[in-house]
């Protein structure tokens, strides 16, 4: 899958799992989604915060903090309902609740997380 096509199926994910999110009852406030490499260097530069191999700099993964009745969930666990539902909705979709960033939502590319 070329890389257009791969930020166009992520942009369709994520939209339809914001949308499922909101329906649960979460309120939901977008973080970091593209890291630009001006700031964050290029794939496989280390600059900044963040993994040097991060999706995030191919606009194929998305920080989602979530809310529950007003309260930021800010541990892993707290995101487990809504990760486990995110890693259903396609084979490449990875939640970072498997390697300690809950709040990670992306999609896999040749063991890129």
């Amino acid at each position: 899958m070329r890389l257009g096509e791969k930020q166009e199926l992520f942009a369709k994910l994520i939209a339809q799992h914001i949308s499922w999110l909101i329906a649960q009852g979460y309120g939901v406030r977008i973080g970091d989604v593209f890291r630009d490499p001006r700031v964050h260097g290029a794939v496989g530069e280390k600059v900044g915060y963040g993994s040097a191999y991060s999706m995030h700099k191919d606009k194929c993964a998305a920080d989602l903090n979530l809310f529950w009745d007003g309260k930021y969930l800010t541990k892993d666990k707290d995101h487990l309902e809504s990760g486990e539902k995110w890693e259903s909705r396609h084979p490449l979709c990875c939640w970072g609740g498997r390697f300690a960033d809950g709040n990670h939502y992306s999609l896999t590319d040749g063991g890129r997380k």
